[in-house]
């Protein structure tokens, strides 16, 4: 990859890039969060459905990466502490609705997206950061990776697709890892 272009800011939640390649343009997402470990908010949402949408409608665009900053997560999953800051407030209204809906229409969005996607799960993959990971059609993991989906320590179920792709897993390890929230490498 060669001539990497900057499409918005580097301090932004989701920073996009693209990079010259022979095929045609590879489209870089990076959540930009490494201090809350990429944990997956409501403006980062927001920014990467559009985003997505239009790279998918640019025939220059040949794939899609998806990465974390920093070394170690890609996504911790979804930002609890804005969901139970709205929860206990209830401020904004409708806060809670309105980020679940934009994170199951963006995971869905990556299932069916028609290019590549490769993301690039370093780390700390686990909750929402893992409903990403599974609709990518190209998932690369690490030493380093974590996996898990730790929803039940804090009353919730598996969601983001939990239901779909914890069935898939082998000899009922899918339903170990929903009922325990244990972690696997």
């Amino acid at each position: 990859m060669t001539n990497v272009t900057l499409l918005n800011h580097q301090d932004a939640p989701v920073v996009f890039e693209t990079a010259e390649a022979e095929s045609g343009l590879i489209a870089i997402a990076t959540l930009n969060a490494p201090k809350s470990l990429n944990a997956l908010n409501y403006d980062m949402i927001q920014l990467l459905e559009p985003q997505l949408r239009k790279w998918a409608d640019d025939e220059a665009v040949a794939m899609v990466i998806l990465k974390g900053a920093g070394e170690k997560a890609f996504c911790a999953g979804g930002d609890v502490v804005s969901l139970h800051k709205a929860m206990s407030t209830g401020e904004p209204a409708n806060y809670i609705e309105d980020f679940f809906t934009l994170e199951y229409k963006l995971d869905y969005l990556i299932h069916c997206y028609e290019k590549p996607i490769l993301l690039w799960g370093n780390g700390i993959v686990m909750g929402g950061g893992l409903g990403l990971m599974a609709g990518a059609s190209h998932r690369v993991v690490t030493e380093t990776s974590r996996i898990a989906m730790p929803e039940l320590t804090i009353g919730l179920y598996p969601d983001v697709g939990g239901s779909y792709f914890l069935h898939k897993m082998p000899e009922q390890v899918g339903l170990f890892l929903g009922l325990t929230a244990a972690s696997i490498n």
